[in-house]
């Protein structure tokens, strides 16, 4: 069945295009959808330790992750039912416009062109980043600078194979791209010394330098070459959905700043703070604008708690990554985290 309705939303899409259309499925509601099938249905990484992967017995975590199943618990009350489509980088779009995923959560960059050309819209930001370098220790280099000449792999289809470029371009030095398909396809080229460096989102490379024999031997270059703001994108043409996905998002966020985690999320639902009231429903019907329940925060804050408690064990302190909040931080702690208020 899948393959068959994945066939035919494709149909649709290729029609779309030569008929000058947008590239959106059309779609009376894609909650309604949801509901009916009983599922969400959330495109994410093949496979990024801290954002979306799999272990050995088919269990995924990660950010990304987390934010799906936040938003399966939004719609149902319970965070399991959802149902993870791994996509590489090529593929991510196409299987959003199609409607083979609902949400695409994939450590993917919001960019003005992917926000306005593609149909896609981006809800927010999950997580801010930049693009790096690493390179081997042994090489003793201080700064991107220095890699004058160098050969640099890197994965296609990316907004890193473009910042790559632009880097280089701008400071008038030469260098000789590497390009894969596939992200394990970069690091093991990397590895086996086909490149003399690997250039990605920074977060991703801590990520995949624990995939190396020898991850001690490789060091990331201080600069930060681009601004990569990684988030979450729905469908264009379906205010509604965006607006669960976005204050989803919102709610995980203002839930950290409010200082209510998964484990006290019940005891404050009696809280006579009225931001807590109107984030837990229990104050104003601000779920009914949503098409939810008005506790539809409560079932998120209780599958998944709030952004920091979710950047804690899949990226922070908490996990094998250990990656610092920095500018991920809320803003009141001096980072950029920051969301509308429920009222």
């Amino acid at each position: 069945m899948r393959a068959t309705s994945s066939f035919l939303c494709t149909l649709s899409f290729l029609s779309a295009l030569l008929l000058g259309a947008s590239p959106v499925v059309a779609q009376s509601s894609t909650l309604e959808a949801v509901k009916k099938r009983g599922q969400l249905v959330c495109g994410v990484n093949t496979g990024l330790a801290g954002f979306g992967a799999p272990d050995d017995k088919g269990n995924w975590t990660g950010l990304d992750i987390d934010f799906c199943r936040a938003v399966a618990a939004a719609i149902f009350g319970d965070g399991t039912r959802v149902r993870f489509v791994p996509l590489n980088a090529k593929e991510r779009f196409t299987a959003l416009q199609t409607g083979e995923v609902d949400i695409l959560s994939r450590n993917t960059t919001w960019t003005m062109s992917r926000d306005t050309s593609l149909g896609l819209n981006f809800v927010g930001i999950l997580y801010f980043d930049g693009q790096a370098f690493m390179v081997r220790k042994s090489l003793g280099l201080k700064s991107a600078d220095e890699l004058k000449g160098a050969s640099i792999c890197v994965q296609s289809g990316t907004t890193n194979e473009l910042n790559l470029a632009d880097f280089f371009a701008t400071r008038g030095l030469t260098y000789r791209p590497v390009v894969y398909e596939r992200l394990v396809e970069v690091l093991g080229a990397y590895a086996n010394g086909r490149c003399d460096a690997f250039t990605t989102d920074s977060s991703q490379l801590i990520a995949e330098r624990t995939r190396l024999t020898d991850p001690e031997e490789h060091v990331m270059l201080p600069d930060l070459v681009s601004k990569e703001p990684l988030g979450p994108a729905v469908r264009q043409g379906d205010a509604q959905w965006s607006n669960i996905v976005r204050w989803t998002l919102f709610a995980i966020i203002n839930a950290e700043e409010l200082g209510v985690t998964q484990s006290n999320v019940e005891a404050q639902r009696s809280s006579s703070n009225p931001e807590i009231r109107r984030l837990l429903g229990t104050e104003g019907e601000y779920g009914k604008g949503l098409g939810l329940a008005d506790d539809w925060a409560v079932s998120i804050l209780s599958a998944v708690g709030n952004y920091g408690e979710s950047f804690e064990r899949n990226l922070g302190q908490g996990s094998p990554l250990k990656i610092a909040r920095g500018r991920n931080a809320l803003w009141k702690d001096g980072g950029l985290m920051y969301a509308p208020p429920v009222r």
